[in-house]
C-alpha cells in the first residue's frame, strides 16, 4: 500500500550550517521498498564512465555517472558535456514525489553509482551558471549508507561538517548553501557495497549573454583527505 506522502510523522529536519539552508527527510515515502527501488536503478540505468579535465589532463571520474531529464536540457563541467537521456517512468515517480514534499520543481537529474568503498566525490559546490543563483537541489540515496562533507568556502574557523546519507533519506540544499559551502563523499578504508545518489534540479536556459564561469570543481574528485587525482582500476558494476 502507498505510504502517506502528507502524514505527520513526514517532516524535513533543519541541518544547523552557517551560511547555508540544508534540511534532512530520514525516508522518502514510496510504495515500493529501497531495496527494490535501488536494483531497478543499478539494473536500469544507463550507466557511463565519464572523463573530465582536471588541471589540464584527463582522468576517469571515480563512480560512474548518468544524466536524465526533460529534452534540451543539457549539463557541462569541467570539459564534459552531458545530454539528457529521456526520463524513466521511475525517475519521474521518484521526481514527483521529491517535488510534492520539497516544494520545487525539477527537470533533470544526475544520478552517481558508487560502486564500492573506493569511489567518492571531491569537494565541489553546484554552482554552475544554468542552475540560476540559489539553486535547489534535492539529494537522494538509495544502498550503501555514506558520509557527505560540507566544507566552508571562506570561514577557517568552521569545521567538516558531516551528514550521514541513509538508504532513502531526501537531503534539501537551498538559498545560498552552494556559494558558501562546498560538499564532497570521501572514500572509505572499510570495504562497503554500492550506493545511488540521485541529485534533482532544475535547469534554466542560457542566453546569448552568458559567458564562461569558471569553475570550482576538482574533478575528477581526488579523495578529501588526498589532494592527488588518482585512476581507479577497472570494476564492473
Amino acid at each position: 500500500m502507498m505510504q502517506d506522502l502528507f502524514a505527520s510523522d513526514v517532516r524535513f529536519t533543519p541541518v544547523p550550517i552557517p551560511d547555508a539552508d540544508v534540511c534532512f527527510l530520514t525516508h522518502l515515502p514510496l510504495d515500493m521498498s529501497d531495496e527494490e527501488v535501488f536494483l531497478k536503478l543499478r539494473n536500469e540505468t544507463i550507466w557511463q564512465h565519464e572523463e573530465v579535465v582536471v588541471w589540464g589532463k584527463k582522468h576517469l571520474q571515480p563512480r560512474l555517472t548518468a544524466w536524465y531529464g526533460d529534452p534540451g536540457q543539457k549539463y557541462a563541467y569541467s570539459g564534459t558535456e552531458m545530454n539528457p537521456l529521456p526520463w524513466t517512468n521511475l525517475l519521474l515517480y521518484l521526481k514527483r514525489r521529491v517535488e510534492e514534499l520539497s516544494g520545487a520543481e525539477f527537470n533533470s537529474v544526475l544520478l552517481n553509482l558508487y560502486r564500492d568503498h573506493r569511489d567518492r566525490m571531491g569537494f565541489h559546490s553546484d554552482n554552475e551558471r544554468e542552475l540560476g543563483a540559489e539553486p535547489v537541489i534535492a539529494s537522494l540515496s538509495f544502498g550503501e549508507t555514506r558520509t557527505l562533507l560540507f566544507k566552508h568556502k571562506r570561514r577557517k574557523d568552521l569545521p567538516l561538517k558531516p551528514v550521514t546519507l541513509t538508504s532513502g533519506s531526501l537531503l534539501l540544499m537551498k538559498g545560498r548553501t552552494q556559494q558558501n559551502w562546498n560538499h564532497g563523499i570521501n572514500s572509505e578504508s572499510a570495504p562497503c557495497g554500492a550506493r545511488i545518489n540521485l541529485t534533482f534540479r532544475r535547469i534554466f536556459a542560457k542566453t546569448k549573454n552568458d559567458a564562461p564561469k569558471r569553475r570550482e570543481r576538482s574533478w575528477p574528485e581526488p579523495s578529501i583527505r588526498d589532494s592527488t587525482p588518482k585512476k581507479p582500476p577497472p570494476r564492473l558494476i
